[in-house]
């Protein structure tokens, strides 16, 4: 099938010719960048074949078995990591921390551009008109508000879609909440949670009833430290589904009159006893709207959370931030940074605990970053005005 340039008719909508006939459909900008060039697919396409046209700068719409394109993708994602461990001129060369991570996340970054170029198309109805494709509106409906239009989704978001709604559907259970924490895609989930004992065994500050929980997400820190006794807490984001998440979970656990979820950039209006922050761990540029929960470029949120906790925290409150260490190990912050920020905000240190990651990255000795991973620590910071 011949290679045809699709025409932008706004920043979302693409349009392209298959068999001489106009073809329509929507792009969203969560998908990443539009493709420059589409073509029609189907199951006579070799893997071999799409991995040239792909790598070219080619998207694929696919118009053949649903499952078939599945075993494509595998194929695709095969060549690449092939060619990616491939040596390089510049391997050679020797490598700090911080250019292996620089090198590792490029690598994932062309990974994800040559595999979401698979493309299928979905129809207005949310249905997908492939021969054994199954029904995948619920995924999406979870994840996407209906496009009401024809549009194009590659194959691995799609597949992202429908592993985030079977979490979201399982839910994660949490050592000292009375329901799981429910998760949509697009809201960052405690699936890694070794943090979270840190802070419900930490001595709660004297007398504390109220607390501030900066950059909400799901819900779950407010929901421990509820659990612990205090007797209101409201949660920040500016991401509106991580608020309808955290409200929803707990509402769930008989909280709907002691949280309040609050839509702004950091800190709400007014004072609390107690002011967490679990911000993102790494200096570096987000990609997606899930990697802001990782990725804190300049430090923004860091700095923006400890420069603003003498404004709201009550005579006698603490500050608790809960952060890695990996960006030490990586390179990308000297050990010196935090507590230079620290006595910048005013605060001082009046304890600490720790914790070691035991996620499978951690272990893994052919993980890309083991050397740092292995070497990381979580701590939890406990903080009071100077």
């Amino acid at each position: 099938m011949p290679s045809v340039q699709p025409t932008a008719v706004s920043p979302l909508i693409l349009e392209w010719q298959e068999h001489d006939q106009p073809c329509r459909a929507l792009w969203r900008d969560q998908h990443g960048t539009p493709p420059l060039r589409l073509q029609a697919a189907d199951d006579t396409l070799s893997a071999d074949a799409a991995y040239r046209l792909i790598s070219q700068g080619t998207a694929l719409v696919w118009r053949g078995d649903y499952h078939n394109a599945r075993q494509l993708l595998k194929a695709l994602a095969s060549r690449v990591d092939r060619r990616q461990q491939q040596p390089h001129r510049n391997d050679a060369a020797p490598q700090t921390p911080q250019s292996q991570f620089h090198q590792h996340r490029l690598r994932q970054s062309q990974r994800a551009q040559i595999l979401n170029r698979l493309l299928i198309p979905v129809e207005a109805d949310g249905t997908i008109a492939l021969r054994r494709a199954p029904d995948l509106g619920e995924a999406c409906r979870a994840a996407l508000e209906p496009a009401g239009q024809p549009e194009l989704i590659p194959l691995r978001t799609l597949q992202g879609y429908v592993g985030a709604w079977e979490w979201q559907k399982k839910g994660i259970e949490i050592a000292g909440l009375p329901a799981r924490i429910h998760v949509p895609h697009g809201v960052y989930s405690p699936i890694r949670g070794e943090y979270l004992p840190l802070l419900a065994n930490a001595p709660l500050p004297p007398g504390a009833r109220s607390a501030f929980d900066i950059g909400t997400g799901s819900g779950v820190l407010s929901a421990l430290l509820l659990q612990r006794g205090l007797e209101r807490v409201i949660g920040t984001d500016l991401n509106p589904r991580a608020l309808a998440c955290a409200r929803d979970n707990l509402a769930r656990m008989g909280h709907a009159d002691t949280f309040q979820a609050v839509a702004c950039d950091l800190f709400p209006p007014g004072r609390a006893d107690l002011i967490v922050c679990n911000p993102p761990w790494l200096p570096a540029k987000p990609t997606s709207q899930i990697e802001q929960a990782v990725y804190d470029p300049g430090h923004r949120m860091l700095l923006g959370f400890l420069q603003g906790v003498p404004h709201h925290l009550e005579d006698g409150g603490q500050a608790w931030l809960i952060l890695s260490d990996l960006a030490e190990h990586l390179g990308l912050r000297t050990p010196q940074m935090l507590p230079e920020a620290f006595a910048q905000a005013g605060l001082r240190v009046i304890g600490r605990s720790d914790t070691r990651p035991a996620h499978p990255k951690a272990l893994d000795r052919n993980d890309p970053l083991y050397e740092a991973r292995s070497q990381e620590t979580t701590t939890l910071w406990r903080l009071a005005i100077a």
